[in-house]
């Protein structure tokens, strides 16, 4: 699966999650721009697992700000974990 692929199937997962309808991009922030609160944060984390069936580790949350930065961390972890 490729970047534009797993960016299409975040994208998806993010839907419910977007609230206010913002354009994501990959410069797209959740705690800024999409208002994620820590709960929806971890709901939503849990459907990104569930979906690439991946971990993504406390520290690496705190890493990702953006959605470009979700969707390279999603890809990096999808080579590693399989």
């Amino acid at each position: 699966m490729d970047r534009a692929e797993t960016a299409n199937r975040i994208a998806s997962l993010i839907e419910p999650f977007n609230k206010k309808g913002v354009t994501i991009t990959d410069d797209t922030t959740f705690a800024g721009d999409l208002e994620f609160d820590s709960l929806t944060v971890m709901d939503f984390v849990a459907a990104i697992e569930d979906e690439f069936d991946i971990i993504i580790s406390m520290n690496q949350q705190a890493e990702i700000e953006t959605y470009g930065q979700l969707v390279d961390a999603v890809v990096r972890l999808r080579s590693e974990q399989s």
